[in-house]
């Protein structure tokens, strides 16, 4: 883990589950806990967008590296802003992609496939989004 994930993530456990799930607690460098699982599904899905967020997300990344040299070179703070806005914006951009996907796919399998718990983690996922 390099120095940049771990200011964000100072510490990660996992444990694997008899279900096929991995649960994973990240603490971030504020001290919040985070706790989730990855794993198998009670369904199939595919995700037709990935290769789009993939390439958002690559744009994102880049443009978080150019504002991290306007702050080393010592840039207005106001130009700051008005960047990091743009990577609040496309961020949100992004996460709904990712959600219009996991609704129109993982969601309409899951309620097929009568998956509840599929469905509560939509749930605690959404919560968290629109906090």
């Amino acid at each position: 883990m390099n120095e940049n994930n771990r200011n964000q993530d100072n510490g990660h456990h996992g444990q694997d589950g008899q279900d096929g799930h991995t649960e994973h607690t990240h603490v971030l460098a504020d001290g919040t806990v985070l706790h989730h699982t990855h794993g198998a599904h009670g369904h199939q899905h595919s995700h037709t967008q990935t290769k789009a967020v993939l390439n958002r997300m690559a744009r994102l990344i880049g443009h978080l590296e150019s504002i991290k040299h306007m702050i080393e070179d010592g840039r207005d703070c106001s130009e700051v802003l008005v960047q990091l806005s743009a990577v609040d914006s496309a961020i949100k951009g992004v996460s709904r992609i990712i959600l219009k996907d996991h609704l129109e796919h993982c969601i309409v399998d899951a309620v097929r496939d009568n998956d509840q718990e599929a469905l509560d983690q939509l749930n605690r996922a959404i919560d968290r989004f629109i906090k």
